[in-house]
């Protein structure tokens, strides 16, 4: 490892999340040098397989997920503190509640403490459920997220309502670093823009709704929306994607059977790549209650296709540009639509816009990419959490590199349509307005990117000469 290299362990609960949904975090961390290890639950042959291919090393350490156990949790923090004191992590990222307040607190055993970053990427069951076992389970978070929070370097949050709310329990304490993200990003090459199948017949739209069989997802209301619809469009299709799960909040199999049999949906299990059932609907439907930021509307989105979601924390900064909901409850944006949480009516509404105007799906999806471009893009949501952490290798940048980036401005500036800016020659103006000589190169490049609105790299940290070369040619195309 080079001198500004860190060890970082990356914590979970579910060991499929840290391929399916950290992957290119994990990625960037190795490609900023540092070494990797990851923890989760399961003992995953699958899973510690693909890290290994990335250079990441992977630790089982047993959790029991769900519900409330002192004394597994307490088995968990142990085997948490056995981990780090034979890795001597000098950095944490956890996510999901446990594997967060768990891993502070573990830290907190240790001689020398390595900084600790709680992400939070939603509430749970806890939050977003009513009775007498989420107010349970409500309270113990609470309590431990408080104890844990001391040891708080910095805290992500997915949306300002997570914020909001952790702040106003005493959740995180006050003058306790924090960032706002875009979720956790979506890989836009990898979920690339797909046109719409069947775009000319509405009699064959088809409406999709991908998550973790829970009743908080809005899956129940889903249903009785498209009862409503197929009464009066019996063609339309309405499918569903996801796999059974153990939170107290699940929907059993035999309901989503029973639903099955009567026609109302079309149940495809779990997939590990949902992008062939992206490309087959016509609109993405998510009527959560609540979310961190909902990856698979980034992931449709990205594919190109409209949304419907819930005014609700998490789900509503997805839509741009909402307006004030009609008569209907139903309120319009860029890319989608806003419903209220738990409405039936107002959803099935606004999936009958999409009959009504044939060329909606099309011109919504069409933004919607665009948008996933502009805000979402993983490698940018990974370039801001690995600043935030102080991740980023720090390298002046030489004269030779200096033109180079002097050249991709101007490439990509001229290639939309934009006069070019100059050299960024020693003593210039531009450079001396930049700040070049107090910033390292990973910096200087983000400052660049913002002042003029260029969007050409792909990552936040160092290059050599040569790789920002290759890199010209290809934002210049």
């Amino acid at each position: 490892m080079s001198n500004n290299a860190r060890t970082i362990l990356v914590a979970g609960g579910y060991a499929p999340s840290l391929v399916n949904f950290r992957a290119p975090f994990l990625k960037a961390l190795r490609a900023a040098r540092h070494k990797v290890v990851a923890t989760a639950a399961e003992d995953d042959v699958n899973v510690s397989a693909t890290l290994a291919e990335m250079g990441i090393t992977y630790q089982c350490v047993p959790l029991k997920r769900a519900g409330v156990s002192p004394v597994a949790d307490l088995r968990y923090l142990d085997g948490l503190q056995r981990l780090m004191e034979r890795e001597r992590p000098d950095l944490i990222l956890a996510y999901t509640h446990k594997p967060v307040v768990y891993t502070a607190l573990a830290a907190a055993r240790l001689a020398q403490r390595p900084r600790v970053y709680p992400l939070i990427t939603g509430l749970g069951f806890a939050f977003t459920s009513r009775g007498p076992k989420p107010w349970l389970a409500r309270q113990v978070l609470k309590l431990l997220y408080r104890r844990a929070s001391r040891h708080f370097s910095g805290v992500f949050f997915q949306n300002p309502d997570d914020q909001a709310l952790f702040k106003q329990l005493g959740l995180v304490r006050p003058g306790t670093p924090q960032c706002i993200i875009r979720g956790s990003g979506v890989d836009v090459s990898a979920f690339s823009y797909l046109p719409l199948v069947n775009k000319d017949q509405p009699s064959l739209t088809r409406f999709l709704l991908i998550a973790r069989l829970l009743g908080d997802k809005g899956i129940r209301e889903y249903i009785s929306a498209a009862r409503l619809i197929k009464a009066e469009h019996p063609r339309v299709e309405f499918h569903l994607v996801g796999p059974v799960d153990s939170n107290p909040a699940a929907i059993p199999q035999s309901e989503v059977e029973t639903w099955q049999q009567a026609g109302v949906i079309i149940y495809h299990g779990p997939q590990s790549d949902v992008r062939p059932y992206l490309r087959d609907c016509t609109a993405y439907v998510l009527p959560s209650y609540r979310e961190g930021t909902p990856r698979t509307v980034l992931e449709a989105m990205a594919t190109g296709r409209a949304v419907i979601t819930t005014d609700a924390p998490g789900c509503r900064e997805t839509i741009f540009g909402a307006k004030l909901a009609g008569p209907d409850g139903v309120s319009e944006g860029k890319n989608g639509f806003l419903v209220p949480v738990g409405s039936i009516d107002p959803l099935a509404a606004a999936m009958r816009r999409f009959w009504d105007d044939p060329t909606l799906a099309l011109r919504m999806g069409v933004e919607g990419r665009r948008l996933a471009e502009q805000h979402y893009d993983v490698v940018k949501v990974n370039r801001q959490m690995l600043q935030f952490m102080n991740l980023c290798p720090r390298s002046q940048p030489g004269e030779s590199t200096l033109a180079a980036l002097g050249d991709i401005i101007n490439q990509v500036r001229e290639n939309k349509g934009q006069p070019p800016l100059g050299e960024l020659h020693p003593g210039s103006r531009l450079r001396e307005e930049i700040g070049f000589e107090s910033l390292d190169l990973a910096e200087f490049t983000v400052r660049i990117e913002e002042k003029f609105g260029v969007d050409v790299f792909a990552d936040g940290l160092v290059h050599t000469v040569g790789e920002i070369q290759d890199r010209i040619s290809r934002a210049a195309h």
